[in-house]
């Protein structure tokens, strides 16, 4: 979006900030009155920051539809001729991160793997421009890669209309480098919220959200203004090809050492951004360390500031600063190795592991994680379901920390779940690249199809 967030905007987003430097002083109430003022529809709270920290999807809704009132405040939908049929729908996927991100490398294969005699497939790239190995492959892989990241939002609106997109399919939400004003105008006469962002747009120009039984049960329908997409199994997609594992080198004693681990001792952890550790859940994981004799807890570390003040944190709880070990970024392969470095994986909430969930997963390390209401919080219980290990979905934060606890002192349960992880590679829905691009196929001809026959939009279940 070209609009620089408004002051009250900027004021309210202080609580992510909070929890993006670990600062949690009066969180608690910080959340409530933000909660509080998104209610009453004020220009308070970014509906990222709702989606984040929020537990209640109606707000997240009405976060979304006061921020772009406030953003777009003037762009009107233009409507479309309808158009005659082609012999493939025109697929246009947007976007800031088409390289080394997160959500693109979810994505790379199914992109590389969409049916060419169906569909055409346009990339509209919006962010820094970026030259690595996956942008020269989705580049490839695509009929039309258009860097579009000096364009307005009205004319990108406006090349997508000329260029006759079908699809028109929002990878970025109300994430970082958005530009919901593209699709404001209708860039498509089909548009689509997915993957990126986790949660409803609460708009009335997005057609569609991909979703699944978990993120988007049929009963949940009233907190998005989208019809939502069912697909089978899970809403996301993987891309094993872009998951290579390192070699471990040395024995696994030897690796833990060289991480800051010790040799022995239960290893929980938490690779997740430290914006998604709230105050609530840091003390269960205090209390696991204080209950397991010897065991650490491995976070990941996005800077430098951030490990002093969990640390201290640890100590006013009563626990050895030491306990908590910190993992510097690595290459992604080399990430995805040091998994076998630990035991256990402790989601957070109400924001959970997304990619880092299925990362953990697809490396083998159990993931123990607690469901919530909104979207943001039953993603990994999602990513367990389709990998075949819905026993470590816990529904309440003290029926999880039961678990963790339970888990940490039965090693033969955690070995069982590595060995099913280890077989899932092959087997288990959340990595059949080809059967999910066959369903969110599916997904877009239904789409297209209601539009060609004069249908509004309605909810779609794909099971095929």
């Amino acid at each position: 979006m070209n609009s620089v967030p408004i002051p009250a905007y900027a004021a309210w987003d202080h609580l992510l900030t909070m929890l993006q430097t670990a600062q949690w002083r009066d969180f608690e109430r910080e959340r409530t009155d933000v909660c509080e003022a998104v209610a009453r529809g004020e220009s308070s709270a970014t509906p990222f920051v709702m989606a984040v920290c929020g537990t209640d999807p109606r707000l997240i809704r009405q976060a979304g539809e006061t921020f772009t009132r406030d953003m777009c405040p003037t762009v009107q939908p233009l409507p479309f001729d309808r158009p005659a049929r082609r012999e493939r729908i025109r697929l246009g996927y947007f976007s800031a991160d088409f390289h080394a991100h997160a959500t693109t490398l979810l994505m790379t294969e199914l992109i590389e793997q969409h049916d060419r005699t169906q569909f055409e497939v346009f990339l509209f790239s919006f962010g820094a421009r970026h030259h690595d190995d996956v942008t020269a492959r989705l580049s490839k892989a695509v009929d039309h890669f258009l860097d579009v990241a000096e364009r307005s939002d009205a004319s990108i609106c406006a090349l997508a209309r000329e260029l006759g997109i079908d699809i028109a399919i929002d990878l970025k939400g109300y994430t970082q480098n958005c530009r919901v004003g593209i699709f404001a105008g209708r860039a498509a006469p089909v548009q689509v919220n997915y993957l990126g962002y986790p949660g409803s747009i609460g708009v009335t120009f997005i057609d569609y959200i991909i979703g699944d039984a978990i993120v988007t049960p049929v009963d949940h329908a009233a907190f998005y203004t989208e019809k939502i997409v069912t697909l089978q199994h899970c809403y996301q997609p993987n891309s094993p090809a872009m998951r290579p594992i390192a070699s471990m080198i040395g024995d696994r004693a030897t690796a833990r050492r060289v991480a800051g681990l010790p040799a022995e001792g239960f290893v929980f952890c938490c690779f997740n951004n430290t914006y998604k550790i709230t105050p609530a859940v840091f003390e269960i994981w205090m209390r696991l360390l204080g209950a397991i004799s010897g065991s650490v807890l491995w976070l990941y570390e996005p800077d430098s500031q951030v490990a002093p003040r969990l640390r201290q944190m640890a100590v006013e709880q009563g626990i050895d600063a030491e306990r908590l070990v910190f993992a510097p970024r690595q290459p992604l392969s080399d990430h995805l190795a040091r998994h076998a470095l630990a035991d256990l994986f402790l989601d957070t909430f109400p924001c959970n592991a997304h990619t880092t969930g299925s990362d953990a997963l697809w490396a083998g390390l159990p993931v123990l994680t607690c469901l919530g209401t909104t979207f943001s919080s039953r993603v990994a219980a999602s990513l367990l379901s389709a990998v075949g290990l819905p026993e470590l979905i816990t529904t309440s934060l003290q029926e999880y920390e039961v678990a963790a606890l339970g888990l940490a002192k039965n090693p033969d349960s955690l070995k069982r779940h590595r060995e099913q992880l280890l077989k899932a590679r092959d087997h288990a829905p959340l990595f059949n690249v080809d059967c999910y691009r066959r369903r969110l196929e599916n997904a877009y001809r239904s789409m297209w199809n209601r539009y060609q026959r004069g249908d509004a939009p309605a909810p779609i279940v794909v099971s095929t």
